[in-house]
Parts: structure tokens; C-alpha cells; sequence
């Protein structure tokens, strides 16, 4: 408050009592001061001890999260040190292992094969922590044939419109294995989609040496008598195979035979394309290029291998090849072109050039005849397929004898049609049937090139992946001893054993040789 010195004067008169009046003033002043800084003070002291407080609650809740944190990491080391527990699956009688676990074996050995199974089983029964016994390859192996020989047996219902697919599988040796899968006409998938290996069944896997039209024919009527006479029988141009089919005329006179869709496109190519007066001179500069270029800087741009077999089934990879080769040598601006010199190109690959207008025909043959087994294997044959099959395929064709090879496959759908009842639609396409001889010689492995093995009798077993319900009812009908007597009847002495034993009697004489 601001102090009137004029009222001070008049008040107090003398000097001495003016300066005794202000130094009581300015005392007053400074306790009032000191009076609100004291409190100012214990406010501030009030504060810190409310967030003195607060910090310890929070370092409280900080040390109990850290412990919560702490006890579920114990847990979960505890978990995961703990041993996998796996489904139930008690053994089955007579067995160390349960349904799940041979159900398991027999879909892994499909397909990766049977010493693979054996090795992915113990891996990841070593991930997951268990400590269990597992099964041997050999095992597995004789599951699998066990399931084969069983889906052999199963019967099949009664209809008249089965559809028989045959052919013949060779390795090397005499022996040939007549294979015969069957599919109902009214099962087949519906238009646009191609048959799968779930879809048909395995009637029956016949080995053999000698395979005349009447050793056909006897097969067939054996399984006519088991299974019933057939609506029709596919096979490719195999006369064989397709003169067996007599046999089954006699037990009912409208079955029919259907010729590969695949095989017989096969054949029009050759004599298209095999046939071209500069096949042969491409075929030659094929494996002279090959030679020459795949052990240098231009080895990415080999041309595949050629067959020496169904050429004519697999040409699309070399024309593919031929293609995209030339349109490397005419764009220089190319990256793949980056690392290698124009010179050494034109050396090695330049020839293609001469085969330019060759090729572009060749390739669209070959377009022909792939839209036709694609339309084979998901349409099938019905009436009107081949006037359906000309119009899908009808445009963009500038070369005549692609224009010439596409009518010659519609003449033979149509021609094929003359065989079908009203409404009628039946597969022409054993495209489903060189599938599975692959995953056979996929399971065989290096065997593949050895003659049969056992491992003809689980066969049947490749086409269905296995269920608990198939592999309890496989292993209650068939038994180990069924499984060799069936080996035995079917295969005898295969090469393998005949190899073997020859090595054995060697090694026998060799040794009473030396010791003697």
C-alpha cells in the first residue's frame, strides 16, 4: 500500500517520529512477506509429497507387471519345454502304431516317396518335441501295398455305364503292365473340368510278357465277369488293346472303343510337322547346338532334350524354346542379351533364323493340338464336340496346315460321335491314366528304370488319399501274406531278385574259389 509522506508529516510533526513510523512500516511488510512464502512453501512441500506418493504407487505397479511378466515367461518356457501331446491313436490290434499314424505314413509316402516319409516323420517329430517311436521305410512301404492290394479288391457298384481306360506301362525287360482304370459316365466332372485321380478306380494291374490281342481279351472278360461288360473302352491306337474289346462284344454288343484323344492329335502333328521336309535338317541343328552350347556362357539358352519316345507329345517345349531364341537374336535392346556378345550368338544360335517362318507354323500346329487335348480332357466326347471344338479354336490361325490340322481333329471328334447315344458324353482323353503311371515311377524313383518292383502292388494305392475308415478296412482284409501272394502270382521273380540273385551266386562261387 502506498504510503502519503504529506499525511505522515502532518500526523507525526518531527522527523524522528516520521523514520520510527516507517521502519515499523517496512517490519510489517516483511513478516507479511515472510508469512506467505511459509505458506507458499508447505503447498510446494504438500506436492511433492502427493507425487512422491504417486511415483511409489507407480513403481509398485511397475515392479508387480514386471513380475506377472516374468511368471509367464516362466510358463511358457515350461510349456515349451514340456513333451507334444499328440491326438490319441492307440495301435491297432496286432500292430505298434495307430490308424492316424499309418493314415499319415501312407499320404506322406504318396507323395513324397518312401524314404523321404521316414525322414520328414523323424523331423518333425524332432520340432515338435516328441518322444515316440516311428515307422520304418520298410514299413511304410508295406502298408502302402497292403492299401493297394485292398482298393484292388473293393468291389464296385453295379451300372451300365462304366468306362474302361487301358494301357501298357514298360520299363526296361520284357515285362509290360496292362493297367485298367474305370470311371462312370454319369460321374464325370462336369464340362470344363478334367478328371482327377479320386474320380476313377483302379480295376485291375495286370504284369505280364506276352501281351497278344487274345491275352487282352482274356483280361478283359475277367473283369467283365467280376465287374460287368462295359459302355466303352478307352485306349490309344495299340491294336492289342483295342482288338481285346471283341471279347467284349459277345457279352454285350453296344460296348465301343474310343482312341485317345492325346495319342491320335499326336499322329496328325507328326505327319504335319514330322513330315516337313526341314524337320529332320531342325532336328539336327537341335542336338548339335545342344552339344556345343551347354557347357559355355550360353548354356541358360540350351534346347531342351529330345525324346526319344512320343516325340510328338512333347514338341511344345522345343517350339516354345525355338521362339523365344529367335526373338533374342532380333532384339539386341534385350537384358538378357546384356552379358553376352552379339558375335558368339549369331556363332551359335544364329541358324534358327534360316527356320524362322518354319517355326511360327510348326508352333501353331502345336497351339492346335494343345487347345485340342485341353477341350479332350475337360469336355470329353459328346455330339456336336468336334463342330464345338473348330469354332473354339477357329480363329487367329494364318498358316494352312494349322487350319488343316485343327479340321482333321474336329473330322476325328466327329467321327468319334457316331458312337454316342442321344444325350450321351463319355470321356477321350487317358490323360488321368499317364498321370498316374507317373506317380508310380515318382514313387519307384531309381527304380523306375529297373524293372518292376513289388511296388506294382500298391498301385491302386495312389489314386485316393487314405482316411481312418479306408485303412482300418485295408488292414481288416488284407494281410501281409496277402500282399506276397499276390507279388508272387502277379510279378514272380521280378528283375530286382534276378539281378540280386545273380550277384549272390558271383559272390558264393568267388569265395569257395578263393578259400578252396
Amino acid at each position: 500500500m502506498a504510503i502519503s509522506w504529506t499525511k505522515v508529516r502532518s500526523k507525526f510533526k518531527s522527523p524522528l517520529r516520521v523514520v520510527g513510523f516507517v521502519l515499523w512500516r517496512s517490519r510489517e511488510n516483511k513478516m507479511a512477506k515472510c508469512h506467505r512464502l511459509k505458506e507458499q512453501l508447505d503447498d510446494a512441500r504438500q506436492t511433492i509429497a502427493r507425487q512422491e506418493a504417486e511415483i511409489q504407487r507407480h513403481q509398485e505397479e511397475t515392479r508387480a507387471l514386471h513380475a506377472q511378466l516374468r511368471r509367464l515367461e516362466d510358463q511358457e518356457r515350461q510349456s515349451a519345454a514340456m513333451e507334444c501331446r499328440l491326438p490319441d491313436d492307440p495301435p491297432l490290434k496286432g500292430h505298434k502304431f495307430g490308424v492316424r499314424m499309418i493314415r499319415l505314413a501312407v499320404n506322406l509316402a504318396r507323395a513324397v516317396g518312401l524314404r523321404p516319409t521316414e525322414r520328414v516323420l523323424k523331423i518333425v517329430w524332432e520340432w515338435l518335441g516328441v518322444k515316440q517311436p516311428l515307422p520304418t521305410w520298410t514299413t511304410i512301404r508295406t502298408w502302402l501295398l497292403r492299401v493297394g492290394v485292398a482298393a484292388l479288391r473293393e468291389p464296385i457298384e453295379p451300372a451300365d455305364d462304366w468306362v474302361w481306360m487301358a494301357d501298357h506301362s514298360n520299363q526296361i525287360g520284357p515285362e509290360k503292365a496292362l493297367v485298367v482304370l474305370g470311371v462312370r459316365a454319369s460321374q464325370l466332372p462336369p464340362p470344363g473340368k478334367a478328371l482327377r485321380h479320386e474320380d476313377v478306380r483302379t480295376l485291375t494291374v495286370q504284369p505280364g510278357t506276352d501281351w497278344k490281342r487274345e491275352d487282352v481279351g482274356a483280361v478283359y472278360c475277367q473283369l467283365a465277369e467280376q465287374y460287368g461288360a462295359p459302355r466303352a473302352v478307352l485306349c490309344d491306337g495299340a491294336v492289342e488293346l483295342r482288338d481285346g474289346v471283341k471279347s467284349l462284344q459277345n457279352r454285350r454288343p453296344d460296348t465301343v472303343v474310343l482312341g485317345d484323344f492325346k495319342h491320335k492329335a499326336a499322329i496328325f502333328l507328326k505327319g504335319t510337322v514330322g513330315d516337313h521336309p526341314r524337320f529332320a535338317e531342325f532336328n539336327t541343328h537341335l542336338g548339335k547346338t545342344r552339344s556345343a552350347i551347354q557347357q559355355t556362357e550360353l548354356a541358360h539358352l540350351t534346347p531342351p532334350a529330345q525324346k526319344s519316345k512320343a516325340r510328338f507329345m512333347n514338341l511344345a517345349s522345343t517350339l516354345d524354346w525355338a521362339a523365344a531364341t529367335l526373338w533374342l537374336l532380333d532384339h539386341p535392346e534385350a537384358k538378357s542379351r546384356t552379358a553376352l556378345a552379339t558375335e558368339r550368338l549369331e556363332e551359335k544360335l544364329g541358324w534358327l533364323r534360316s527356320f524362322a517362318v518354319e517355326i511360327a507354323e510348326w508352333r501353331e500346329c502345336q497351339q492346335v493340338v494343345s487347345a485340342g487335348v485341353t477341350f479332350a480332357a475337360e469336355q470329353g466326347l459328346f455330339q456336336g464336340a468336334g463342330a464345338q471344338f473348330l469354332a473354339a479354336i477357329s480363329t487367329n490361325r494364318k498358316h494352312t496346315a494349322s487350319q488343316q490340322l485343327a479340321q482333321r481333329l474336329a473330322d476325328y471328334l466327329t467321327a468319334s460321335e457316331g458312337n454316342l447315344k442321344k444325350a450321351e458324353r463319355l470321356p477321350i482323353s487317358t490323360e488321368i491314366l499317364e498321370s498316374t503311371f507317373a506317380l508310380y515311377k515318382q514313387l519307384e524313383r531309381q527304380h523306375s528304370k529297373g524293372g518292376f518292383t513289388s511296388l506294382l502292388a500298391g498301385f491302386a494305392a495312389l489314386l485316393k488319399t487314405a482316411t481312418n475308415e479306408s485303412i482300418r478296412r485295408a488292414f481288416s482284409t488284407v494281410s501281409v501274406t496277402d500282399v506276397r501272394t499276390w507279388i508272387h502270382e502277379k510279378l514272380g521273380a521280378t528283375l530286382t531278385s534276378k539281378r540280386l540273385a545273380s550277384y549272390n551266386e558271383f559272390r558264393s562261387a568267388t569265395k569257395l574259389a578263393t578259400t578252396s
